[in-house]
């Protein structure tokens, strides 16, 4: 992606499966429920194996996205074609899917549109609810991670 800051770049690694993390640090379901900070962290994880999964089926990518000025973009689904989607992973709450609006607003705003495509899609995955929906005031999906499918 392109931007018009510069741009740093760097592996970002992620477990296979989230459950190797909390076993080899042993934990559970309660601790983690008590920990929501660290829950969250195994949240991201999870869905970024998921997003993977489903670029896969695509043929697409997904990469992470964090620029000079310390803005981030939790995952960057990038297809073959040059379209690409922005998603904030958040637990859930209105609090978090707030933030995760805001984060993925000051990206697009951000984003050198003479340069390249403007996003395809503009969503905050979240860990909790059953429905999908599309904010009207914004165009941002806010969707459930089970309601992901290929």
């Amino acid at each position: 992606m392109r931007s018009k800051t510069a741009i740093r770049t760097s592996n970002t690694r992620y477990y296979t499966d989230p459950s190797i993390g909390t076993a080899s640090l042993s934990i559970g379901p309660k601790d983690l429920e008590n920990d929501l900070n660290t829950f969250g962290f195994f949240f991201e994880t999870l869905a970024i194996r998921d997003l993977r999964t489903y670029a896969d089926a695509l043929i697409g990518e997904v990469a992470h996205y964090r620029d000079a000025d310390k803005l981030e973009c939790d995952a960057v689904v990038h297809l073959r074609d040059g379209r690409y989607g922005l998603i904030e992973i958040k637990l859930g709450g209105n609090v978090l899917i707030k933030e995760g609006v805001e984060s993925l607003i000051a990206l697009k705003n951000k984003l050198d549109t003479t340069k390249m495509k403007k996003p395809s899609f503009l969503m905050v995955l979240t860990g909790v609810g059953s429905i999908a929906y599309r904010r009207p005031e914004d165009g941002i999906y806010v969707v459930p991670i089970g309601c992901l499918k290929p």
